[in-house]
């Protein structure tokens, strides 16, 4: 639950880089947070209501999250762009799925020797 905090509290924060747990256990939250709040809206009869809000409201997180996570393997973060091409989202997927580059990098320390 930590590492969701942390990224809430990081909210516009795009430099700098993160962990892979940090994006992972971020998105895995989101998603399961989505689903839920989709069951709600549909249980109370609401048009995608809570669920829109609540996408709204950890969009700046997500990106910056991913950005700091690209950062991290070593890559600018303007290859989320990546996402907006349907097949080439697979390729995003593999660099927000690989380790971090090892030592400092251009975007700052590794996290994982904090």
């Amino acid at each position: 639950m930590h590492w969701y905090v942390d990224v809430l509290k990081k909210y516009a924060v795009f430099d700098g880089r993160a962990r892979r747990a940090e994006y992972w256990w971020f998105t895995l939250f989101s998603v399961i947070a989505s689903i839920v709040l989709s069951i709600i809206d549909g249980i109370l009869g609401m048009p995608s209501v809570l669920s829109g809000i609540y996408a709204l409201a950890v969009l700046l997180p997500s990106i910056g999250v991913a950005i700091r996570r690209l950062h991290d393997t070593g890559r600018s973060g303007w290859w989320l762009l990546l996402a907006l091409v349907p097949i080439a989202g697979i390729v995003l997927i593999v660099f927000l799925a690989l380790d971090s580059q090892p030592g400092e990098n251009q975007y700052g320390p590794n996290p994982k020797g904090l």
